[in-house]
């Protein structure tokens, strides 16, 4: 009965170590710190095309507010850094295209968006550009920009949709037919989408491309950095 006692005895200390160790861990161990979302504001040259876009990204840990401000180059870039004094970004990216404006102008507004720690998202010659990437594997050589509504509707009509080149509205169709998965990398595993196409695509194109004078190179697009960058916080 005593060695029966003893027994019990010894168990019950054991128990109560065990239990005054778990007590000691979780006092230890630091309390779970909630995760802010990022804050990312994106500061457009458009004002349609460009923000019915990106405004259409929903992000689990991220908050976009993307702006058509109607300003160019240069001026897109000081209003960019007039509006991040606003709030407590994260993140701040100005989205800006070539067009006709004057190429010193345009290699000066990426030169001062670096120097100013802003993110940039250009496209030589127009947007769109971008856009059609997902639809053609261009290989990123001279292309006028009014070419780029008829090439984009010519793939687009066979899914029922329709870019309109007036009002310049990504709707929320065409920006979906962008998210369709469409087909696997087996060697990793993952499910790719049309959007992953482009990105690969406009990586080639960009990263062939020297950089001694990017307003001279047509057509070429940096707005696939700005993506994966979103598509960091799905």
């Amino acid at each position: 009965m005593r060695r029966k006692n003893k027994q019990a005895e010894e168990k019950a200390k054991r128990q109560e170590a065990r239990q005054r160790r778990r007590q000691a861990t979780n006092l230890a161990r630091p309390a779970p710190q909630r995760v802010e979302k990022q804050k990312i504001l994106i500061v457009c040259e458009g004002k349609n095309t460009e923000t019915s876009y990106f405004n259409q990204f929903k992000l689990s840990n991220a908050t976009i507010k993307a702006v058509g401000e109607g300003y160019n180059t240069l001026s897109l870039v000081e209003r960019a850094k007039q509006l991040s004094q606003e709030s407590d970004y994260d993140q701040v990216w100005c989205v800006f295209d070539k067009d006709d404006f004057n190429a010193e102008d345009f290699n000066n507004a990426i030169q001062k968006a670096n120097s100013l720690g802003l993110g940039i998202a250009y496209s030589n010659q127009a947007f769109e550009y971008w856009l059609l990437l997902h639809l053609e594997d261009h290989q990123g050589g001279a292309m006028h920009r009014d070419l780029y509504y008829d090439k984009i509707n010519a793939y687009l009509k066979k899914f029922g949709l329709e870019y309109d080149k007036n009002s310049k509205i990504v709707t929320p169709e065409i920006f979906d037919k962008f998210q369709e998965i469409i087909g696997e990398d087996k060697k990793i595993g993952k499910k790719y989408t049309i959007q992953d196409v482009a990105i690969q695509r406009a990586r080639r194109i960009y990263e062939n491309l020297a950089h001694a004078n990017r307003a001279k190179e047509e057509s070429s697009t940096k707005v696939f950095e700005l993506v994966e960058e979103l598509e960091k916080y799905r």
